[in-house]
């Protein structure tokens, strides 16, 4: 067969280290964590397990009860801005520190899901965007063998 390539597929980067088995998975939460020296990993360490004990909602519920228990006293003290100060620096700032730290991981565990599918998508469509390369080289080689028996014929008649 005659080589008559009118187009040279050359794979995106990415494309051939997936072709290669080279690629990398999506990034996770994990990744992200220190690798570095000691100290800096425990302190992500040690930062992950407080925020994985605040970030519940039993947390906000304890945090909620501790908070009650100086209510008595700042009603008592009959000063509006004793009341406010209770409501903003102790019951508020107590309970939603828990409660948005889980509203944050519900959050993340979303946005974890939607990459894992827009990566999951992004792999069929690689994949899918391959076999087209591979038909269309095929269809390179049929048309690439009827130029040659249409020459041949074209020979052959005299034309």
């Amino acid at each position: 067969m005659t080589e008559h390539a009118i187009y040279s597929y050359i794979p995106h980067r990415r494309t051939q280290a997936k072709l290669e088995g080279t690629a990398t998975h999506p990034v996770k939460v994990a990744d992200q964590l220190p690798t570095g020296n000691a100290a800096a990993r425990f302190n992500a360490w040690f930062a992950v397990k407080v925020t994985t004990g605040v970030g519940t909602m039993w947390c906000a519920y304890a945090f909620a009860a501790l908070a009650l228990i100086s209510l008595p006293q700042a009603i008592s003290s009959h000063s509006t801005v004793t009341l406010v100060s209770w409501v903003s620096q102790t019951f508020l700032q107590l309970v939603l520190l828990s409660v948005i730290i889980v509203g944050q991981n519900v959050l993340a565990a979303a946005a974890d899901k939607r990459s894992e599918a827009t990566f999951n998508d992004a792999d069929a469509v690689l994949h899918e965007a391959v076999k087209i390369q591979e038909h269309l080289l095929a269809q390179d080689n049929v048309l690439e063998e009827l130029v040659e028996k249409l020459t041949r014929v074209e020979a052959h008649s005299g034309s």
